[in-house]
């Protein structure tokens, strides 16, 4: 999550109107993923900010609406059958990214702008409850998306984009989380601003999407002369968890680059891309090759697919809705892998 003039988005600050369904184009690109009546559906188109798209065991999905002024962030649910949206936790704080363990639990990355600023559990009846929200006695910054490993580790994003509290920690990295053990530990140093970060389908490649807008002050978002960096990479995931070095899979040079991501069990990389000349979900092969595209009304920030009769619908989040497209390959869910 990141943020641009006016409204509270993913990486920079941009100017940009949500649009009429009749006003952007259709998705195009390979027809093994995109059948060629495919189009994007508006679900939901109610929010302040809409993030961190998840689905729940029972096939319902959850997002989060980032609060940008004084009301509280909140977590909504759409149901695929009686296609209602309703409020699951009406005072998240600030959740970002969510997913769902293997034993139904949701796990959400709360963020800050008045949020928790932790890796926080949702409980049943929607209460937040933090997991963990130091490293090493410090604050984390501000932690934005996750990801869980079917062995049940939590990797997580721990950037900075929006608010007025201070700072604790010199870096802003990605890390693992054991519920078990309750331990936490920095797994890269190699990316300057993480997003994004989700799995390969046999759990043995990370990718994490770079996302650094040059500052940590939304009002200097727009200065030109700002060193920003936006790259879509891919490590090595160990055995014992730690990560290999950084493979850059796509470098967006001047243009912006990813929010959230999640892949199909083929293996492309669905990814909320944020360039202002051409935004939308991207699909990428592993190694980085654009395969399709899917135009959004608006800024897109994360996508998901659903489960069972639905497990080759994408949900995306966008500005402040809740879209899907039904596509050809089924998605893959990490957590639920066994």
């Amino acid at each position: 999550m990141l943020k641009y003039s006016v409204m509270l988005v993913a990486c920079c600050c941009l100017p940009v109107c949500a649009l009429s369904a009749a006003e952007f184009a259709p998705p195009s690109g390979d027809a093994a993923i995109l059948p060629p009546e495919a189009r994007l559906e508006t679900l939901w188109e109610q929010g302040e900010f809409t993030e961190g798209v998840a689905v729940a065991p029972d096939g319902r999905i959850y997002f989060s609406d980032i609060a940008r002024g004084e009301n509280p962030g909140r977590i909504l649910r759409f149901d695929p059958k009686s296609k209602e949206t309703d409020v699951f936790c009406p005072d998240s704080g600030q959740s970002n990214g969510l997913m769902f363990d293997r034993d139904g639990r949701l796990i959400a990355s709360c963020g800050a702008n008045r949020g928790r600023r932790a890796l926080c559990q949702i409980t049943e009846d929607g209460e937040v409850q933090a997991l963990v929200d130091r490293y090493k006695g410090q604050r984390l910054n501000a932690p934005n998306d996750l990801v869980i490993h079917p062995n049940g580790s939590i990797y997580f994003s721990d950037p900075f984009y929006v608010g007025n509290e201070a700072i604790e920690l010199d870096h802003m990295s990605v890390y693992r989380y054991e519920p078990k053990s309750r331990t936490l530990k920095r797994v890269t140093t190699e990316i300057t601003k993480p997003n994004g970060v989700i799995f390969s389908p046999d759990a043995k490649t990370l990718y994490v999407a770079e996302t650094n807008n040059g500052t940590t002050d939304i009002d200097k978002a727009d200065d030109p002369n700002l060193k920003r960096r936006m790259t879509l990479n891919a490590f090595e995931v160990r055995s014992d968890g730690t990560l290999g070095p950084r493979r850059i899979l796509v470098n967006f040079g001047d243009k912006l680059g990813v929010d959230g991501m999640t892949a199909d069990q083929q293996g492309h990389i669905y990814a909320a891309v944020r360039s202002d000349d051409r935004f939308g979900i991207r699909v990428y092969t592993p190694s980085g090759e654009e395969q399709a595209n899917i135009p959004t009304p608006d800024l897109p920030t994360n996508c998901c697919f659903g489960i069972g009769d639905e497990s080759s619908t994408l949900y995306i989040t966008a500005g402040t809705g809740l879209y899907r497209i039904r596509l050809k390959i089924p998605g893959y869910h990490p957590a639920m892998a066994r």
